[in-house]
């Protein structure tokens, strides 16, 4: 799933390529994937992109006052073109969600991989009418989220710490995979309790997380979307890399699995040397 940086950096990315073009065409190849009803896709065309921003892990582009906002979800994906097939997307089993067309001849599409349709695309005047933007916790990357504003949030959440640093009305913008490298970077079990952690330990979690989220903007920074998949794969210390060896003390990198989804830790530098057990039943918690 596209996380902060990668989102950050499609922002950065279709506000450069899309300064001073008219949206030309928007067009469904899966009816469901769009969940509001008016106003409706054709309000889009005509309209000038006058901005692109990032809201968590939203992306929003501001036509003329009317916002298309879309959340990318676990497989989905934007593709750019400079120059975009002459044909009509049409509704079918095409993986492409949706299209946008440019007077420039360029455009992008949304796409999905699998059998899970979780992409969703919105058009309103305001972003904020969008749910899950207005049920959105504080952007970590922001200034005004200083140690004092996260050392409360860690304070008031009775719940591990990955699951708090995953929580979009917590946090905005983190997903499974930066938490895991945020919470090796702090040298903290991912099934810690937040509110029961020191200040010691809260302040290397809150550097942690704005430091790796802001290694991984730059990182991602001026590449092509069709790259940033790859450069975030090779920028993981531990996610997704079980089985592999630790960059920091040399231990092997272990694995949490659940029904849907993994963790990855490090037990030499994260639990004291312990192995965490599935499925949430370990008792090593610091």
């Amino acid at each position: 799933m596209p996380e902060l940086p990668e989102v950050q950096a499609l922002a950065d990315f279709l506000r450069e390529r899309t300064d001073g073009l008219v949206v030309t065409g928007v067009e469904l190849g899966s009816i469901s994937v769009l969940k509001t009803f008016t106003p409706p896709p054709q309000a889009l065309v005509g309209a000038p992109v006058d901005g692109v921003a990032r809201h968590g892990k939203f992306l929003d582009l501001d036509c003329g006052g009317t916002h298309l906002v879309f959340h990318l979800a676990r497989a989905g994906w934007l593709r750019w073109s400079d120059a975009m097939p002459a044909t009509v997307l049409r509704p079918g089993k095409s993986p492409i969600a949706l299209r946008v067309r440019f007077d420039d001849a360029s455009g992008f599409d949304l796409t999905e991989a699998g059998t899970k349709k979780r992409l969703a695309a919105y058009i309103v005047g305001d972003p904020g009418l969008v749910p899950g933007i207005a049920s959105l916790g504080p952007d970590p990357m922001a200034d005004e989220f200083t140690l004092a504003v996260f050392a409360a949030i860690a304070a008031s959440h009775r719940m591990q710490v990955k699951g708090m640093l995953r929580d979009q009305s917590i946090i905005a913008g983190v997903g499974n995979a930066y938490s895991d490298e945020v919470l090796h970077v702090a040298k903290l079990s991912p099934f810690a309790l937040a509110a029961t952690l020191g200040p010691p330990e809260v302040e290397r979690l809150y550097e942690a997380l704005r430091a790796t989220l802001a290694g991984a903007v730059a990182t991602a920074s001026g590449k092509p979307a069709k790259e940033l998949k790859d450069a975030k794969r090779a920028g993981m210390r531990v996610h997704g890399r079980t089985g592999e060896t630790c960059p920091e003390c040399g231990d092997v990198v272990r694995e949490v699995s659940f029904a849907d989804s993994s963790l990855q830790y490090c037990a030499t530098c994260q639990t004291g040397g312990k192995p965490l057990a599935d499925r949430r039943t370990s008792k090593f918690l610091k």
